[in-house]
Formats: C-alpha cells, sequence, structure tokens
C-alpha cells in the first residue's frame, strides 16, 4: 500500500513516513493523554465554580477587592476553555494534512494564556492604584471571607492535580494554565488580609499593596509561560541535557562509529529527534537499517512518544 493511500484513521508519524510502518501506541503516551484530558476538565470545571462562589460574595459584600477577583476569574475561566480546546486538538493523532501531529496547539494556547494572564495583572495595578489613593470603607464582609477561603481551597486542590499532571506528562498547556489558577492563591490571599486587617487597624492602603505583589507576581510568570511557548513555535533546540542523552544513546549503539547533525525541537509534549548515524562502510543495507531501528527504539524508551528520524550515512563519507 502506498502512504497516500492509507485511511486517514492511521498514525502518520515520522517512524511510519520513514520505513511503511505503524509503531505502537505507548502506554505511557496513553496515560499522559488520560491525565491532560482530565486536568482540562477539572479547569474548567473549577473556573465555573469559582466564578459562582466570588460572584455571591461580591454581591453579599459589595466589595471592589471581591469584584477584581471575580473578573480575574472570568479571564480565567475564557482561558481554561482555550487550553481545553486546545489540548484535546492536540491529543488528535497525526493525519494526512498534518503528519507532525497537532502539538502546536498547546504552545500557542500557552501563548494565549500568557497574553491573559499579563491582562490580568494589568487591571490588577489598576485596581490597586485606585484603592491606593482613593481607599473605600469595607462594610460587614464576613461572608465574603468565607467564600473567598472555600475558592482558595478549591483552587488549591485544582493546582495540587496540575501540578502533578505537569509532572506526569511535560504539558506546557497545563503547566500555563497551572501558572495562573497558582497566580490566583495570592490577590485571593491578599482580599482576605485586606479584608481582615483593614477591619482590625483600619488601614486601607493594605489591600492595594498586596494586590500590586500579585499583579508582579503574575508578570513575571506570563514572561516565562510566554517564552517558552514561543521558544515551542519557533522550534528552539531542546536543552543540551536531552541532546547529550540522545547523543549518548545512539553512540552506545553496537555498529555505531558516529553521529552528526543531530537536531531536536518540541511540540507540545512531545520531542522530535532528527540525526545522522555513521555506520560502517561496508554495512550491508539491512544491517545499517537494524541498527538505526534499535537506536529509535531506545530513543523513544527514555522520551516516550518522541518522533525520530534517523539517516545513515558511511563512516569514510564526509558529512554534508
Amino acid at each position: 500500500m502506498r502512504l497516500h493511500d492509507r485511511p486517514l484513521n492511521q498514525d502518520y508519524s515520522a517512524r511510519s513516513l520513514n520505513h511503511g510502518i505503524i509503531p505502537a501506541m505507548d502506554k505511557n503516551m496513553h496515560g499522559a493523554k488520560g491525565w491532560m484530558r482530565a486536568a482540562t476538565y477539572a479547569s474548567t470545571a473549577t473556573a465555573l465554580l469559582l466564578i459562582s462562589l466570588k460572584a455571591w460574595a461580591w454581591a453579599a459584600t459589595d466589595s471592589i477587592a471581591i469584584l477584581s477577583s471575580l473578573i480575574d476569574s472570568l479571564l480565567d475561566g475564557f482561558a481554561s476553555l482555550v487550553t481545553l480546546v486546545a489540548v484535546h486538538h492536540a491529543l488528535v493523532p497525526a493525519d494526512r494534512e498534518h503528519r507532525f501531529g497537532h502539538g502546536k496547539a498547546e504552545p500557542l494556547a500557552a501563548l494565549t494564556q500568557a497574553t491573559f494572564v499579563t491582562g490580568s495583572a494589568i487591571i490588577l495595578v489598576i485596581q490597586a492604584m485606585r484603592r491606593l489613593f482613593n481607599p473605600p470603607a469595607l462594610g460587614d464582609s464576613q461572608q465574603g471571607i468565607a467564600l473567598m477561603a472555600a475558592s482558595i481551597l478549591i483552587t488549591l486542590a485544582l493546582v495540587l492535580f496540575q501540578s502533578f499532571v505537569v509532572k506526569r506528562t511535560g504539558s506546557v498547556a497545563i503547566r500555563a494554565d497551572r501558572l495562573h489558577y497558582l497566580g490566583d492563591l495570592l490577590p485571593n490571599m491578599a482580599v482576605i488580609a485586606a479584608l481582615v486587617l483593614v477591619g482590625i487597624t483600619g488601614l486601607h492602603w493594605l489591600d492595594p499593596l498586596f494586590g500590586m505583589a500579585a499583579a508582579l507576581y503574575l508578570l513575571r510568570g506570563a514572561w516565562m509561560t510566554g517564552r517558552e511557548a514561543l521558544d515551542m513555535l519557533m522550534d528552539r533546540e531542546l536543552p543540551d541535557d536531552i541532546r547529550n542523552q540522545v547523543r549518548d544513546i545512539a553512540l552506545a549503539q553496537e555498529g555505531v562509529l558516529g553521529l552528526h547533525d543531530l537536531r531536536s525541537r518540541q511540540a507540545g509534549s512531545t520531542y522530535f529527534f532528527q540525526m545522522h548515524l555513521e555506520l560502517p562502510g561496508h554495512m550491508p543495507l539491512t544491517d545499517a537499517h537494524e541498527i538505526a531501528d534499535q537506536v529509535e527504539i531506545k530513543i523513544r524508551d527514555r522520551f516516550p512518544g518522541a518522533q525520530v528520524i534517523v539517516h545513515q550515512d558511511p563512516h569514510d563519507i564526509s558529512p554534508a
């Protein structure tokens, strides 16, 4: 069967394109995709719950601080929806039109989220400046404190779950989603601290100071997330420690005399590697093919789900 005659539901991984075979899906990747989907569902559900709680708290207290937190949660909810759509699109198998897969939907979502986080930080700064120069009087806020405390516990539970998923999958989109919920913990705590401290001391300027600190933290996180997303979209080389691991695996294979032109990139949670192996010039093609296969298998064992393309060169031929 010719490659372009394959049904669209078959996998078009880099290995399939090179060798005309379809490797079995790695069990670890099945698990990673499941965790990523679960994280996006949990994030969206949490966003809706937080919006409801903060709307209730704002209606009960008429607090500007709680209103700013509600606006931030509305932005987070929209960002979570973007992440849900992007992650699910990124997990769609490679097809005829996208033979390297859809992994770059993840950094696109991360870049979008970084933009929303930046917007949230700017809103916090504006609110903080207004409160600093014209601090409003706070009324009875016991109900607001209770509801904000509940929102903190819910957010903390989500962040812990997302941290677990990021550790298991390396997903940049989930990491970005985790960032803005982690960033929400500080503004929410600032709201409670402001409500409590202002009520005790009467120092209304404490609220905007907490808000400005939270805004600076959000801006720093947005910069780091946006830079990482741009690196993926621009196919930046992977870190040297990962490249060195790949190089060591290839050179440790029996029959491999050298390696050159190693290239790497990342799309979502998937690594891509291309390299030229230097093999004995007299080696039969079938033996060279088997050595290349073994190198690919060992690299995928080290980096589950990685796409590997290996070209075999005679050792006595200078690299092009």
